[in-house]
């Protein structure tokens, strides 16, 4: 708490910004985007093994490691059905 009020008065009308923005500095927004961007890669990684490649992005990007299970849980998608040969010309 002393961190986050350090040097602001609390009777300025904007002391609740310049508590907000003193925790903001607080936070390790480098490593954060890092642990993110690696989640993103395996998450890019299980959907292209599940045939879901970006699925497997957005369900990383959203969850996170949480996203990883999704993309595992989920089923593999069927093959498209092929149809069948036209018949030969005479």
């Amino acid at each position: 708490m002393d961190k986050a009020t350090q040097g602001v008065d609390p009777d300025s009308p904007d002391a609740f910004l310049h508590i907000f923005l003193n925790l903001m500095g607080m936070v390790p927004w480098v490593a954060l985007l890092w642990w993110n961007v690696v989640f993103i890669a395996v998450g890019a990684l299980l959907g292209w093994w599940k045939g879901r490649t970006v699925e497997g992005i957005v369900w990383a990007a959203v969850l996170g490691p949480i996203g990883w299970i999704v993309v595992l849980v989920r089923p593999r998608p069927k093959a498209p059905a092929v149809p069948p040969p036209l018949p030969g010309r005479r």
